[in-house]
């Protein structure tokens, strides 16, 4: 049997299929999970398999005493646990900063009493730390603009402005070098928690990874959480033959990495030998259109939504995300195999074996506008 490994969060979309890349590999799994029902839905339980091969930690990652339960023994920790929706972080400030940034406080007050044989720290991390990321300004090259303003979508006018000029820009792929422009709550939380967890692994003298997942998807993700996953919300109406909107203008672009390549690339960091603690992106370096994905989906279902680009938009959201992967594959000698057009059609079709459960898209956008945080 190799070390142990506890995963936060292991019940999860994520989680799960790491549980079982390493029970594989012949570590021994631990899992911490409250199944939250926004996340997991109806589910309270392991998968069969994984009850089978795993011990599960049942409860909530702000319980401390559950925490010092979870980490004897532990040699790897792998923390997944989190609120991850963008949107919703937005007004449910205290939540997001108790699940987010609390927990991963308590976790490293408790690997500093040396009781645990911890040699490594892995945390999911996000793009949103990023905020815009990396553009180019016709004048002045590349730039990391500001978050947008809402006077200038107001007029239809979406694209992230040079810091210098305050001209239109383009899209450039974004390095772990970008600085820290957070435009969420969500996104903030999430820099906090890679900081702290690199700052620890460094003063505890063992291997850190914060792994910055792009848009994370497949098979097995929730299709009963409104707050997270487009294609999730997407997927949902299509097969309802319910209206599609569109916000902004379409154009709006994202990096969508398949589920499997997120899995190795975390396992590999779990692997890595020892080294200075890094973060590390993981996504594709493509991106694809908001419009180009309701396309697929429509044509996928055959679908009868109506289709509406609305010009609305959101606080904290941001214009595009593309990742720039080279550090990663120089780092752990991993580069994301699944091109977009494969992973698209292994998740609708798997969703279309699923429930359909499309009227909490309306409400979470409700809540939106209720609180201030959409216009349109």
């Amino acid at each position: 049997m190799k070390d142990r490994v506890l995963i936060t969060g292991g019940a999860g979309f994520i989680g799960s299929r790491l549980a079982r890349r390493l029970v594989v590999a012949g570590y021994e799994v631990s899992i911490l999970d409250n199944f939250s029902p926004q996340i997991h839905g109806g589910q309270i339980e392991l998968s069969h398999d994984l009850r089978n091969t795993t011990q599960l930690f049942r409860g909530d990652v702000r319980d401390i005493s559950l925490l010092e339960q979870a980490l004897e023994g532990v040699h790897v920790l792998v923390h997944l646990a989190a609120e991850t929706g963008t949107g919703q972080s937005m007004y449910r400030v205290r939540h997001y900063t108790e699940v987010n940034i609390g927990a991963t406080s308590s976790l490293m007050e408790l690997l500093l009493t040396g009781k645990y044989p911890l040699r490594s720290l892995v945390v999911a991390s996000s793009r949103a730390v990023y905020g815009e990321g990396a553009a180019k300004c016709p004048q002045h090259g590349p730039v990391f603009p500001e978050a947008r303003s809402g006077k200038d979508m107001k007029t239809g006018d979406f694209e992230p402005k040079c810091p210098i000029c305050r001209a239109s820009t383009s899209m450039l792929l974004t390095s772990e070098d970008a600085p820290f422009q957070p435009s969420s709550l969500y996104g903030l939380t999430k820099q906090v928690q890679e900081q702290m967890v690199l700052l620890y692994a460094s003063t505890l003298g063992i291997n850190g990874f914060a792994l910055r997942y792009q848009n994370v998807y497949g098979p097995g993700q929730s299709l009963k959480n409104p707050y997270t996953g487009i294609l999730a919300i997407f997927s949902n109406q299509a097969r309802a033959n319910r209206p599609i909107y569109i916000f902004e203008d379409g154009k709006e672009s994202r990096d969508f990495v398949y589920v499997d390549d997120v899995v190795e690339a975390t396992f590999r960091a779990v692997e890595a030998l020892p080294q200075k603690p890094v973060a590390l992106n993981v996504g594709t370096g493509v991106a694809v259109t908001v419009a180009e994905l309701v396309d697929l989906v429509i044509s996928y279902y055959s679908s009868g939504s109506s289709v509406t680009t609305t010009g609305a938009f959101r606080d904290g959201d941001i214009r595009h995300n593309c990742a720039n992967t080279e550090r990663l594959q120089s780092l752990l000698g991993y580069t994301p195999t699944w091109k977009f057009t494969a992973g698209i059609q292994e998740f609708l079709g798997w969703a279309r074996s699923q429930d359909v459960d499309a009227g909490k898209y309306e409400q979470s956008l409700a809540e939106l506008r209720n609180k201030g945080l959409m216009y349109g």
